[in-house]
């Protein structure tokens, strides 16, 4: 891989992702960008050439923290500084990857020094490379909530913590943060999204002449990345300079009290949350002023900072695509706009009046409201005052129309049954957990060892000790002092005597839907009911941090409708679009969730499955379909699959297969009204404390009392 950057200016198209990231450049206060797009829309590339055009930085020699030497932080690690040599260099680029860890981004301190020598060592994290520079975020919306968190905290503050054991150390971290994600692979909390000041939505062109050009540049980079850097050079110093003169005239920008009561009456016309997005539009419409070379704030600064500021903060469910209505916004850019000084009218004309009525008079001619016609025209077509009025000219007489004719009512036909029905309402779900410990990634689903929660026991370190077990160190370290002569107040530890902290939290799981969309569902209207629950559930899956895959069953087989992913949204359209009609191939469904599972244990082995089968447990198509099925759960459950069944049958007479497809699976068994978290039916059997071994309360408080239901298995 080459060493030279791809120019910024020879990026094609993109203008708002370009002054998304400019005005960052020009105003670090503005709070960010999050790129949202498509895959393979240059978004890394055009993040890695703007650090190309940021000014340079003048530093402390020896500072690991980049202090400026004309004013440096005075709780700098590396400090006091107090007028030692400088040097310039380059703004850093600072790309955080994926899997990091917190004390890689925050730096880590050396617990075993600490207590053993009473040495304060400190490594610096990814947070003080980044200070003054950029900080890149690829695929942001995979990694770990608690990182996301701590990045953004320290964006908002400038400053980055880090605590240990009562030992602790602050330095500064302000850096232009840039975030890129794909919204097919998950979504950000509207709580994260907030945090990051801009968003910029951006997709491939469609226009052939802009991709071939596109191609084109790429291409000639590749095959020399000098010389193409070098046609772009002349242009990357222009925008450069034009970014060092925006900063320097940001200060003398005025924000008016005209512009920000547009500012404030948008944000109130489009009900964000919190104040933040007043905030940050202020702050991106004197950037755009001071990138066009105005010392004022404008209407169409304010404008743009609204269509760059607001749209990702607008969601109000995690179905939600952001999105921003420009009527709405001109309408209230208008209504509140500083209103025109008035003009002193002018005298009438001596000579033809005020009406303009003279022979050639300018003013309004015969048939206007002020001419000199004598009144309103009449509409065309009118035979006179006591014609037709002008829209009823073209319409057939009252008597020739003919007589409306009732519409028939006509039964639903088979093509019809099989159309897709909208999904119900969604609502908050009961909580279904995997028994056990797990290890997985840190979620809100299943208990799991992860890196926060709180501490159960302690441990011998498994590689480099994070997270020091003060008390059980002590209590391995003091049967030994006598033997180690011990002759001071001070312990005498080795190595093996620490210990860490092993942690509880709740981990995501992969909870895989296989949904019965065959014609049994669509009797009496029952799938408008089972997508609504299906809805709540992805809705509840999302919450809680997991991934989720989605087969459907229906006429000859079973299909992967959604293969596992973390994007719940795209899980969401599929189940709208959904149709339902033909026989139950029930098992078929079960051995495609065997298999999908099978193969996502040997991807992600960490990540606990939870099942969820949504069907009323028919099963037709062959002979002996229902046995076939369960087989098939026997299977699965075999496998210590933890499973749930989403009873949908209705009706005054229940064959209740559902619930012996629940008994084969080891699964429990819920009905569409228990699942609701709020039922009436899990109220009466929370008071009467009635819960089976292996299943949380709120999960056991909306199973079924049947002795069908056993417990699910870890």
């Amino acid at each position: 891989m080459s060493d030279v950057r791809y120019p910024f200016t020879a990026i094609v198209g993109m203008a708002d992702l370009r002054l998304g990231l400019l005005l960052n450049a020009v105003s670090p206060a503005v709070g960010g960008v999050l790129v949202r797009g498509e895959k393979g829309t240059a978004k890394s590339t055009m993040v890695r050439a703007l650090a190309g055009l940021l000014p340079s930085i003048a530093t402390v020699d020896g500072c690991r923290f980049a202090c400026d030497p004309a004013g440096p932080d005075p709780q700098c690690p590396d400090g006091a500084h107090d007028g030692g040599a400088s040097s310039r260099r380059p703004a850093e680029l600072v790309e955080l990857p994926v899997g990091v860890s917190e004390d890689r981004i925050v730096g880590s301190l050396d617990l075993e020094r600490a207590l053993s020598e009473g040495v304060k060592a400190y490594e610096p994290g990814l947070l003080a490379r980044a200070h003054r520079g950029v900080l890149y975020i690829d695929e942001v919306n995979l990694l770990q909530d608690h990182v996301v968190d701590l990045l953004l905290d320290a964006a908002a503050m400038g400053r980055s913590y880090v605590e240990r054991e009562g030992v602790s150390v602050r330095h500064a971290a302000r850096f232009l943060l840039v975030g890129t994600m794909n919204p097919e692979e998950g979504e950000l909390r509207p709580q994260l999204l907030d945090r990051f000041g801009l968003t910029v939505e951006i997709a491939a062109t469609r226009e052939p002449v802009e991709r071939a050009e596109v191609v084109r540049r790429r291409l000639s980079y590749d095959a020399d990345p000098a010389v193409f850097a070098d046609r772009f050079a002349a242009e990357e110093r222009a925008l450069a300079d034009r970014i060092t003169a925006a900063r320097e005239l940001l200060p003398q920008v005025e924000l008016t009290d005209a512009a920000l009561r547009q500012i404030t009456a948008v944000c109130a016309a489009f009900e964000v949350d919190g104040l933040r997005a007043d905030i940050v539009m202020a702050r991106t419409a004197v950037a755009l002023a001071a990138w066009a070379g105005r010392t004022e704030v404008l209407a169409e600064d304010v404008r743009k900072a609204a269509q760059l500021a607001l749209p990702h903060r607008r969601r109000r469910n995690p179905f939600d695509a952001p999105g921003l209505d420009e009527e709405q916004l001109d309408r209230i850019l208008e209504e509140h706009a500083e209103p025109e000084p008035e003009e002193p009218e002018e005298d009438p004309d001596p000579e033809g009046g005020p009406e303009g009525d003279g022979p050639e008079g300018d003013g309004p001619q015969d048939g206007g409201p002020d001419g000199g016609g004598g009144g309103a025209p009449e509409p065309s077509g009118q035979d006179g005052p006591d014609g037709p009025p002008a829209e009823a000219t073209d319409a057939p007489a009252q008597d020739d129309a003919p007589a409306p004719q009732p519409v028939p009512l006509q039964p639903p036909s088979p093509a019809r049954e099989t159309a897709p029905v909208a999904a119900g309402d969604p609502y908050r779900t009961r909580l279904f957990a995997v028994d056990g410990t797990g290890r997985g990634a840190q979620g809100r689903r299943s208990p799991a060892e992860t890196d926060s929660g709180h501490t159960i026991r302690a441990r011998r370190p498994r590689g480099r000790l994070a997270r020091l077990h003060l008390s059980a160190t002590l209590r391995a370290a003091a049967p030994h002092q006598l033997a180690r002569g011990r002759s001071s107040r001070a312990l005498v530890l080795h190595k093996d005597d620490f210990r860490e902290q092993v942690r509880q939290g709740r981990e995501s799981n992969l909870v895989l839907f296989v949904v019965d969309a065959s014609g049994s569902m669509a009797a009496r209207q029952r799938m408008t009911a089972v997508k609504g629950a299906v809805l709540s559930l992805l809705m509840d899956a999302y919450q809680r941090r997991d991934k989720i895959g989605m087969i459907t069953f229906r006429g000859a087989g079973a299909e992967l409708a959604l293969p596992p992913t973390s994007s719940v949204e795209v899980g969401a359209t599929r189940l709208e679009s959904l149709p339902t009609g033909g026989r139950t191939p029930l098992a078929a469904g079960l051995l495609r969730a065997h298999e999908v599972l099978r193969v996502e244990r040997l991807r992600d082995p960490d990540r606990r499955p939870l099942l969820v089968v949504v069907t009323d447990g028919r099963a037709t198509g062959a002979r002996d379909a229902v046995a076939q099925s369960h087989r098939a759960a026997g299977l699965l459950a075999g496998q210590g699959v933890a499973s749930v069944v989403l009873d949908c049958e209705s009706g005054p007479v229940r064959l209740g297969l559902a619930r012996t497809l629940a008994d084969r699976l080891r699964a429990t068994a819920v009905t569409l009204d228990e699942l609701r978290a709020d039922g009436v039916a899990s109220l009466v059997r929370d008071s009467r404390g009635e819960r089976r071994p292996g299943v949380p309360a709120s999960a056991s408080a909306s199973a079924s009392s049947s002795a069908s239901a056993s417990r699910k298995a870890a």
